[in-house]
């Protein structure tokens, strides 16, 4: 039963949060919504809990200075939490319809996310495909990437570890490519644009404070997300030469453009030389591809592939963890 109270009181913090016009110190809030202890301290960790429960769901409960003795107040923005109606016309809510249909989000949310944009529910168009197309990773399996995204509409930096190490990130923006999630941004630590794999952030995400992101003036996260992670560093810059098998050579060519290519072999295979800056970036590249990517050149880029390799062979991992 206490479990159904706290339910109840929770939904009505979030009502009252909603409705006010300016913030509510939590002796009001304790006023107005049923529930709360009579002690201050034990109302204090209630509420702190319940504050905590709605952010973890997305709800943009914001805290202000007040005057007076209670100091903070709090209330949720309604701007940032209801979605506009998008006034779709009948052939944009057919589309929704069809990207649903196309694309899986590793969980049942696609038909929800429907009616929140307008669409009306109604059969995908003829032809929709049967299965998805695409299947992108859910928040389920990476929860770093709701708070990520949470940054991104925030405007907010945010600190996480990355292989062992702090970094301190303005979010610029979230992109999915060749299956995986990724996060493009100004790096703190390393003055410059990077780019991060969702699912290789080691821990879960703190956001800072809202419009605590500052961005340079003219970055453009698109811009930045197409440069390839490898020329992100600051070290001298070397070609690498990489053998493609005919299996992913398209794919390869599809990413790195006709440009990149150096050698067509008679068996369908193909080299591509990359100019690296970054040079365990390009390892991570190469063997995202398995088998199916070789570094021929120079040899002590090959060495690192090799080095990365015998690593996680020690460590007992695997090559696309």
């Amino acid at each position: 039963m206490a479990r159904l109270d706290r339910l109840e009181r929770v939904t009505d913090l979030l009502l009252v949060l909603l409705d006010t016009p300016r913030p509510l110190s939590l002796r009001e809030i304790a006023d107005r919504v049923p529930g709360y202890p009579e002690g201050h301290a034990a109302r204090r960790q209630a509420f702190e809990r319940d504050k905590r429960l709605l952010r973890d769901e997305g709800v943009p409960v914001l805290a202000e200075a007040l005057e007076g003795h209670d100091q903070v107040g709090y209330r949720a923005d309604p701007d940032a939490y209801f979605l506009p109606d998008l006034g779709l016309d009948q052939d944009e809510q057919a589309a929704l319809n069809l990207a649903v249909a196309g694309v899986h989000l590793g969980e049942p949310t696609g038909r929800t996310a429907l009616s929140k944009l307008g669409a009306t529910g109604e059969p995908p168009l003829l032809g929709a495909p049967s299965m998805p197309v695409v299947d992108l990773p859910s928040m389920t399996e990476l929860p770093a990437l709701s708070v990520l995204f949470d940054a991104v509409r925030q405007s907010a930096t945010v600190s996480f570890l990355y292989r062992g190490n702090a970094r301190h990130v303005d979010v610029g923006a979230i992109r999915f490519r060749r299956g995986y999630w990724y996060m493009v941004g100004f790096d703190r630590d390393r003055g410059d644009a990077r780019t991060f794999r969702v699912d290789r952030v080691e821990s879960l995400p703190e956001v800072g404070p809202p419009s605590s992101g500052q961005l340079p003036d003219g970055f453009d996260p698109a811009n930045t997300f197409s440069v390839d992670p490898w020329k992100f560093g600051s070290g001298e810059e070397t070609d690498v030469d990489v053998l493609v098998d005919a299996a992913e050579a398209g794919r390869v060519i599809g990413e790195l453009g006709e440009g990149a290519v150096v050698e067509r072999r008679d068996d369908g295979t193909v080299v591509v030389r990359l100019a690296v800056t970054d040079q365990q970036a390009l390892v991570t590249w190469v063997l995202d591809w398995l088998d199916h990517a070789e570094v021929l050149g120079p040899p002590e880029v090959r060495m690192a592939v090799v080095d990365r390799l015998t690593s996680i062979i020690d460590t007992g991992g695997s090559v696309g963890s």
